[in-house]
């Protein structure tokens, strides 16, 4: 969370060569005369000046430092090449090119501010120049307004007063509008003398109209000067005194707009209509448990109306893999809103499923061939069992109605899904003599991080051999148990399984859902037993936490089962293959084809592993275990989830526990900085015993 006396603002051109430099200087020796304290941040400097020793120095920061000497200035990247971002760092042998992504860049300006924010009390003022215009490329496939984006910071747009501004000034406050970033005005620049009586009405005109066109007010005209130029310091320093002074009425209208901004308390409308009338999960209607109310989010953050920031360790309910607000996922929803946002897929066909339908069949297991489109994961539970059911029923085999799983799934809260939930100790036992009767399997003893032991696999083959001829299917969590106790089990009883599976003749439905995508280390968890299953559950990440999609995948011959003799398959949402959820899905996809995951998930299991293994010796501790992108810490008992949760977000985290369960899945751009922060709440959660 950045500091409450911090007033951040980001000033971006309308194009290059606008003087936003000499603005953002001129800001800052505004800011620093009226007695703040001043940083200027310059995220990508391109164009910069070796210095004696071949180091890269920042000109446009060195201008800053000569406007306002008693500011503070910082650079993340520079390179040499005076282009756009992503293009000189292409030229730059000595560039690996990871740095320079709107999250990457995002996380470090965040961490920048804080510690300078907190370095000194007093009110101060943190001023980002960014590189050319909103959409200048950072990288090949993100621009500048990404990363804006992703700071949601307020911006001051900079036009020249010239013709032509009006044009580029609207423009860049539409691109500003679609990425929901607020702005307080605009400055016009004068880069030369007015030549003739038509240049100066023009001039005169452009601020009138681009705030009535634009509805954004123009805060302040920069006149030319040419003394900035001199060769004479005194000359230069009388018109940084100039530029101070016309762009002061700039600095008191960004402040008196934040002081104007809407003030919150923490019992806003929001929040008493919520308790009052909405129903949370898993919550009474009547003695709701207490919920804070988010205002926006961006990468692993999220934040809160009060103006807390929390750094995510759910990744809301693990479905945001790639982190909040990705620009590629937001590029993917945009452009297929403004073409077909729905449509329904009884009948008729679209480009969106199509292209999911083809890279999902590219990941999975090979023997998967076809792909029925649900809503959520629940459903793509409830279309696995009636697939598994209509197939037996097509083949004549009427009493495989049975589905045999293991204690401690959960797979989710339709009905059919909470038949094969744990029946006791899960969270739908309420439900347990009115739900369709299935049979459990003890759960598998046999941890993932120690040697199997082949006795683990004893009672399930004995109740299978039991069972066999009413079996239809076999559904389990493969490798994590997920809501049903976070339990890590190992490859070797998934192997054997899938082997009685094959062995008896009925079905293997793997729920991949909260595993699925990269969570566990592997692509998918049943790569860690190197099984292929029958039917395969996905959802949570597949559409990157943007907008709910499931799908359910079959072989062959489940499909040709389901479809003898001319059958149809029962079952089809509304929203089924919703075209926007697709289109934001395949870009979700895209990101997973690229591989970056598979370091992400391995770094963040060995901060996760480093960040918990301190817990483990804390009183009241059952276990802890880590694997891939999900750390647990299981109590002895019941926890206090909405004590401890409270004491969570005064801790700048967001951490949702339930049961004796204390767990993190973090989104994938998670930074080391913030595992250490999401462990470091948990044992000091501990060593406080919040959690009883």
């Amino acid at each position: 969370m950045l500091p409450d006396n911090v007033l951040c603002f980001c000033i971006v051109g309308t194009d290059t060569d606008v003087g936003k430099t000499v603005v953002t200087a001129a800001l800052a020796r505004a800011a620093v005369t009226s007695g703040l304290r001043a940083l200027v941040i310059k995220p990508v400097q391109t164009g910069s000046i070796p210095d004696a020793q071949g180091n890269l120095q920042a000109p446009d920061l060195a201008l800053c430092r000569e406007a306002a000497p008693g500011a503070d200035t910082h650079s993340l990247l520079q390179f040499a090449a005076a282009c756009s971002p992503h293009l000189a760092a292409r030229l730059e042998a000595r560039y690996d090119g990871k740095a320079l992504t709107a999250h990457n860049l995002a996380n470090e300006i965040n961490r920048t501010v804080r510690e300078w924010g907190d370095a000194e009390v007093g009110r101060k003022l943190v001023l980002l120049e960014g590189a050319g215009g909103l959409l200048t490329p950072l990288g090949a496939s993100e621009t500048l307004g990404d990363l804006l984006a992703l700071l949601d910071w307020p911006v001051l747009l900079v036009a020249t007063n010239r013709l032509g501004a009006v044009n580029h000034a609207l423009l860049s406050l539409e691109a500003l509008h679609s990425r929901n970033l607020s702005c307080p005005g605009f400055i016009m620049t004068e880069a030369q003398e007015a030549r003739s009586e038509l240049e100066q009405t023009i001039r005169r005109d452009n601020p009138l109209i681009t705030a009535s066109l634009g509805k954004k007010p123009c805060l302040a005209e920069l006149s030319h000067l040419p003394n900035l130029k001199a060769p004479d310091l005194p000359d230069r320093e009388v018109a940084w005194d100039q530029a101070a002074r016309e762009l002061a009425p700039a600095l008191k209208a960004v402040g008196a707009w934040q002081s104007a901004s809407p003030k919150t308390s923490d019992e806003t409308d929001v929040l008493r209509f919520d308790r009052e009338h909405l129903w949370h999960p898993y919550t009474s209607a009547l003695h709701p448990t207490r919920v804070w109310e988010a205002a926006s989010s961006s990468g692993s953050r999220i934040r809160l109306k009060n103006g807390r920031e929390l750094v995510d360790g759910m990744a809301s309910w693990w479905c945001a893999i790639h982190g909040y607000r990705h620009p590629a996922l937001m590029r993917a929803l945009k452009a297929q809103a403004e073409t077909m946002p729905h449509v329904m897929f009884g009948g008729l066909t679209h480009a969106p499923a199509v292209r999911l339908g083809r890279r999902l069949l590219d990941m999975v297991p090979a023997a998967l061939e076809h792909v029925f489109f649900a809503d959520s994961g629940s459903v793509a539970v409830e279309v696995a069992l009636k697939m598994a059911l209509q197939y037996w029923q097509a083949k004549g085999e009427t009493r495989r109605t049975r589905i045999l799983t293991i204690r401690g799934g959960y797979h989710g809260d339709t009905l059919g899904a909470m038949s094969v939930c744990d029946p006791e100790n899960g969270m739908h036992s309420l439900f347990s003599g009115i739900l369709p009767t299935q049979i459990f399997a003890p759960r598998p003893e046999c941890r993932f991080d120690a040697p199997y032991d082949p006795a683990s696999e004893q009672a399930f083959a004995e109740v299978l051999t039991t069972h066999a001829d009413s079996m239809a299917a076999v559904i389990l969590e493969p490798i994590v148990q997920g809501a049903g106790g976070m339990w890590f089990y190992h490859p070797g009883f998934l192997r054997r399984v899938h082997a009685l599976c094959q062995q008896h003749g009925c079905l293997l439905i793997l729920d991949e859902i909260a595993t699925g995508f990269g969570r566990t280390g592997k692509l998918f968890a049943c790569e860690h037993a190197d099984i292929e299953p029958d039917i395969l559950c996905l959802g949570k990440g597949l559409s990157g936490g943007v907008l709910t999609l499931a799908a359910t995948l079959a072989t062959r011959n489940v499909a040709e089962g389901v479809s003898q003799n001319g059958s149809a398959f029962m079952h089809g949402p509304t929203f089924m293959a919703n075209p926007l959820a697709c289109a934001v899905a395949e870009a979700s996809l895209e990101l997973i084809a690229s591989g970056a995951w598979r370091a992400d998930v391995a770094r963040l299991e060995a901060g996760l592993r480093k960040g918990l293994s301190r817990c483990a010796h804390q009183p009241g501790v059952a276990d802890v275990r880590v694997l891939g992108a999900i750390g647990v810490v299981e109590m002895e008992r019941e926890i206090n989830v909405e004590r401890l949760q409270t004491f969570f977000v005064t801790r700048g985290v967001w951490i949702r526990p339930f049961g004796k369960l204390i767990y993190l899945m973090p989104p994938y751009v998670a930074t080391d900085d913030d595992i250490a922060t999401l462990c470091s709440a948990i044992h000091c959660a501990l060593a406080q015993e919040t959690w009883r």
